[in-house]
């Protein structure tokens, strides 16, 4: 009987930090859905860095509030999976996200992003926004717009003096 109290503690601790480490964590239910679909969701986040596992809720809500995340505990009724990400806070929101529009059987309830418990609607929100390689495009074009401007007007001046000279 001690061995199976200290197996749940030691799950527990498990949760607890995968909670406190992670960038982003959301709790989905995955009802529904069939082998070759969770398959494919799992295959999706594996190559994006995201663990998603399935844990006892009881085990869970004693993680959070571990975790001092205890607003998450509303979510955590029926099957429920976590994904959790130690290095892309949008990836999982994203991949879930996309793969909920394609099956309806997967739904989003709850999230932890850097520390901070999110509704489903910011994490849609968060799932929205553009990569981080997009970003960092966007960035870029945006710095280069003033050196570009200024070439293009040095260049028409050149242009206009060499038609005035000749």
């Amino acid at each position: 009987m001690g061995n199976a109290i200290e197996l749940k503690k030691q799950v527990v601790e498990e949760i607890a930090d995968k909670l406190k480490n992670s960038v982003s964590t959301i709790v989905v239910d995955y009802r529904g859905l069939n082998v070759a679909e969770v398959t494919e969701l799992r295959k999706q986040l594996r190559e994006a860095g995201v663990e998603f596992k399935v844990y006892k809720n009881s085990l869970t809500r004693r993680a959070s509030e571990a975790a001092e995340l205890a607003g998450l505990n509303d979510a955590l009724t029926g099957p429920n999976a976590i994904a959790f990400s130690t290095e892309d806070v949008v990836a999982p929101a994203k991949i879930l996200n996309e793969f909920s529009k394609k099956n309806e059987a997967l739904e989003i309830k709850a999230g932890v992003i850097e520390g901070n418990i999110v509704s489903v609607e910011e994490i849609k929100a968060l799932a929205d926004l553009p990569s981080r390689e997009g970003l960092l495009s966007m960035l870029l074009s945006v710095l280069q717009a003033p050196i570009r401007n200024l070439a293009l007007a040095a260049k028409a001046v050149a242009d206009q003096k060499e038609e005035q000279g000749a």
